[in-house]
């Protein structure tokens, strides 16, 4: 098959003392996520959707949150080691749909930044990279502002 889909998800928890790192760009919060790296919900469920497209497996299965190798990594450097994962399949991004839920901070400003920097990590035109925002209404533990979720669908295409 000359065309693979893949979905994604990933959800961390919003605490005091970390920074917030979404999409590849820092976003000025009073809180951040928590994880093993720098918990980057919307590059760990891209990596994700293109390691489910490419049939291998999921992010902690190559990256595992046991490692002192991704302690507080850079979630840009997991999702360069992913697309060099898909690449040898055969594999690049057609493209990438994504959608990040949060209360706060309001993640439209940052859409712009949040593409150019994907794009460029993905090595793709910012055209084939969409980043959307929603609320979940202020229900469950997003809408608590408990922590942040994101999901994200994929397209690759063998090269």
């Amino acid at each position: 098959m000359n065309i693979r889909v893949g979905f994604g998800f990933d959800v961390h928890k919003l605490v005091e003392g970390r920074e917030l790192w979404l999409g590849g760009i820092k976003i000025d919060h009073m809180l951040g996520l928590l994880g093993h790296s720098d918990a980057d919900v919307l590059i760990h469920a891209v990596c994700d959707a293109l390691l489910g497209a490419a049939n291998m497996r999921d992010i902690g299965w190559h990256f595992p949150d046991t490692s002192p190798e991704t302690l507080n990594v850079d979630s840009k450097i997991l999702l360069r080691k992913t697309m060099q994962l898909i690449a040898s399949k055969g594999y690049k991004l057609g493209n990438m749909d994504a959608t990040i839920c949060a209360e706060r901070p309001k993640i439209n400003p940052h859409v712009p930044a949040m593409k150019a920097c994907l794009a460029d990590v993905m090595d793709t035109d910012e055209d084939n990279i969409s980043i959307k925002a929603t609320t979940t209404e202020r229900l469950g533990f997003t809408g608590r502002e408990e922590g942040i979720s994101a999901y994200a669908t994929v397209l690759i295409v063998k090269e």
